[in-house]
């Protein structure tokens, strides 16, 4: 059965929750999934983004996905390479940012998901205890979000 632009399935495959991942993953598998999706993914706050969010490099040609519908974010050096991990969904491998990844990520791309989603997942995380204050500056250092997070650490620790 077709399902998108080069991408077949069986009529009886089981299809999970993170279906629209593993399509994305197999049509752009260079890509990480980040930002809403990654949140979601990792069950951090209460976001349901409509739309499968990915990192490429900003230098990447961008792939022709048809569905689900898809939100291309260009990371470069080390905001695109830390912090990944693969995940096996439906028998595919699929790249996501680590939940502490995401969050410096969410601060650092606060104007286009919003800060009060940024605060709720970094809220969440550290009372869920799903990564350290020190993944979460490791990785602020990264994104150069140190500055920006340093109040709503200081609030919420």
């Amino acid at each position: 059965m077709r399902v998108g632009h080069g991408l077949y399935s069986l009529p009886n495959a089981d299809i999970t929750v993170h279906h629209g991942l593993v399509q994305v993953a197999k049509t752009a598998p260079k890509g990480v999934i980040c930002l809403l999706s990654s949140l979601r993914f990792h069950e951090i706050g209460t976001q349901a983004p409509h739309e499968v969010w990915m990192a490429l490099d900003r230098r990447a040609a961008r792939p022709r996905i048809t569905h689900p519908k898809t939100r291309i974010v260009r990371f470069s050096g080390k905001a695109l390479t830390e912090g990944v991990e693969e995940h096996t969904i439906e028998g595919v491998q699929v790249k996501i940012y680590s939940p502490a990844k995401t969050i410096a990520d969410c601060f650092k791309y606060r104007n286009k998901i919003g800060i009060d989603v940024a605060l709720e997942a970094l809220r969440d995380v550290l009372h869920g205890r799903k990564c350290s204050t020190d993944e979460l500056w490791k990785y602020a250092k990264v994104c150069r979000v140190t500055k920006t997070m340093r109040p709503y650490m200081e609030a919420t620790v």
